[in-house]
């Protein structure tokens, strides 16, 4: 006899009632995928980038949250949530390698149907790095066009970012951290500080008496790591399926990339380093 879920109480009948179908929106989820060419390699294109999409979206509500919670004293909290950003970052990383099967000649076959369109475009991936600290008013420009996303960009960039958090976490746990650096404003990009980098070696050179902001530190590092080599596959990535042609949205393609690799989120933290 074939097997029936049913007679060991699973639910068949969902008229009128929630299905795992309905409670996803799965609808809208599996029709938001609109190719504008017949090329094959164009769904592959699109899925990669809204799948990253919703992986970022989830990196922002665990970034959101881990700095309230390092804000109000809670650092255990705090700690689960930068864990699980890391590997949301690994998650995305490991998606590079999916779309590394599309060739050149794949990826030519519909590139024109993306108009001004790139990725550079991604708000949700300029609200991370706003988020995290690397903040550069000229990259609120690409959303000036959406006044409901450029207010979202603003407000951003005017509260402190995860590691001026951190910062001051470091600062009331008894560590010293410079003034100058406690005060900046924080709607300017920051810059490695060498009482910083004094401050975190502290923490480095006696983590057992430092041990809640030497695992604070070590999370921030575990995080950074990951958003590097997101960074780096995209670099490779890109170079490997349109070489160093510019960007659909304007960019020197690889050479921006690749620019965007020396970007340090927490510098001290890989500075102090050399040093211990």
């Amino acid at each position: 006899m074939p097997y029936d879920p049913a007679e060991e109480g699973a639910e068949m009948s969902f008229d009128g009632r929630m299905s795992y179908g309905d409670y996803l929106g799965l609808d809208r989820v599996l029709t938001a995928q609109a190719p504008l060419s017949d090329a094959h390699d164009e769904m592959l294109f699109i899925i990669q980038h809204q799948t990253s999409e919703l992986w970022m979206k989830l990196a922002l509500h665990e970034l959101g949250a881990a700095r309230s919670a390092l804000r109000d004293g809670h650092h255990r909290q705090a700690f689960k949530m930068l864990s699980r950003v890391a590997r949301i970052f690994e998650q995305l990383n490991n998606a590079w390698d999916v779309l590394r099967t599309m060739t050149p000649a794949d990826y030519t076959r519909f590139r024109d149907a993306l108009g001004q369109s790139s990725g550079f475009q991604s708000w949700q991936y300029r609200l991370i790095e706003f988020t995290v600290g690397n903040r550069n008013p000229a990259m609120l420009r690409p959303h000036a066009h959406r006044a409901d996303i450029a207010t979202l960009l603003e407000e951003e960039m005017n509260r402190p970012s995860l590691y001026d958090v951190a910062l001051r976490c470091l600062s009331r746990s008894g560590v010293p951290v410079p003034e100058t650096v406690l005060n900046r404003d924080v709607t300017k990009p920051y810059e490695a500080d060498e009482g910083v980098v004094a401050a975190w070696t502290v923490v480095y050179s006696e983590p057992e008496r430092h041990w809640e902001m030497y695992e604070l530190a070590e999370k921030l590092v575990d995080f950074e790591d990951y958003f590097r080599r997101w960074r780096f596959n995209h670099v490779t990535t890109v170079e490997r399926v349109i070489g160093f042609k510019r960007g659909t949205g304007g960019t020197v393609g690889v050479n921006y990339l690749k620019r965007m690799l020396s970007v340090e989120l927490f510098p001290e933290l890989w500075h102090l380093r050399t040093g211990l």
